[in-house]
């Protein structure tokens, strides 16, 4: 297992000393003593698709090529295959511009908008169900062993959460081992930055496993299934529609995993318990120290 501060194996992993991702701010603690804290900052990014303005998403800022290309992608704005001239951010503008080769057919998505209930405002577009129908994971086998593994490791990397709080995270896993790891204020950007990543770096969705610290609601695990990711998996609880629809297109969901303890609501004939609860490590009170995410 890697240790609390190595990062090495992921291939990219947070960076809670990158600058214009927290402030320090002043003020003063339950004995009236004055303190200075980290403070995650937000800020929007117009996203453009050609011409078009597409959203204004308010995030931390980092990563903003891949959080386009993800949010575009999972909206269905973005088809498989689309040949992508260009991804052009303006730091300046704080906007981002996806260019195409051929005009893509958003406007009628664009006239239907359904708000979400992240903690940071979501857009769905059009039919939340759409792209589903259809749809059947590849059954692929989640071993137990690595769901310890990845939590053991996962919640001891350095963080902007365990810096500051006030933040979700997303990481892109395989087998045990963590590969991409992505936070921002809300865990649907999280996850958009892991997608845009995926279709820039050709990474195929076989065999990977998305583990996040946010609510299983229905729209991660719609995404996560858009995204072709077999399987699932949280720190915090579900929502009903969420389990309803993994149950439907053949998705290993599984919450509240802290330290040996996980509920499976999805997908229970994947799993291969090959480890033993009772020789898994209890979670340590350090380990992201700030307190569960909702």
């Amino acid at each position: 297992m890697a240790k609390a501060d190595d990062t090495s194996a992921f291939l990219i992993a947070p960076d809670p000393a990158a600058p214009r991702l927290t402030r320090a701010v002043q003020g003063f603690d339950h004995n009236g003593d004055r303190v200075e804290i980290p403070v995650v900052e937000e800020r929007p990014l117009t996203i453009f698709l050609n011409s078009r303005e597409i959203v204004t998403a308010m995030t931390i800022g980092d990563y903003p090529e891949y959080l386009a290309l993800g949010f575009l992608r999972n909206q269905g704005m973005l088809r498989e295959g689309e040949e992508i001239l260009g991804v052009d951010y303006d730091e300046e503008s704080e906007a981002v511009v996806v260019r195409t080769a051929v005009e893509t057919n958003y406007e009628a998505k664009l006239a239907r908008k359904t708000r979400t209930s992240g903690c940071a405002i979501g857009t769905v577009f059009g039919d939340m169900m759409e792209g589903l129908e259809g749809l059947q994971l590849p059954a692929t086998q989640v071993k137990t062993s690595d769901l310890y593994a990845l939590s053991h490791t996962i919640n001891r990397t350095p963080s902007l959460y365990l810096e500051a709080g006030a933040i979700h995270g997303t990481v892109l896993c395989e087998g045990a081992r963590p590969l991409v790891y992505m936070e921002d204020v809300g865990r649907h950007n999280a996850v958009d930055k892991i997608a845009g990543w995926m279709l820039s770096s050709g990474t195929a969705p076989d065999g990977k496993v998305l583990y996040t610290t946010g609510r299983l609601t229905s729209e991660m695990v719609i995404k996560t299934a858009l995204m072709g990711i077999p399987a699932l998996v949280s720190r915090s609880g579900f929502t009903a529609w969420g389990v309803e629809i993994a149950q439907q297109v053949g998705l290993t969901l599984i919450g509240r995993l802290r330290g040996a303890r996980f509920v499976c609501l999805a997908g229970e004939e994947r799993l291969l318990r090959d480890s033993d609860p009772d020789q898994v490590p209890k979670e340590a009170k350090g380990s992201r120290r700030k307190g569960a995410e909702a």
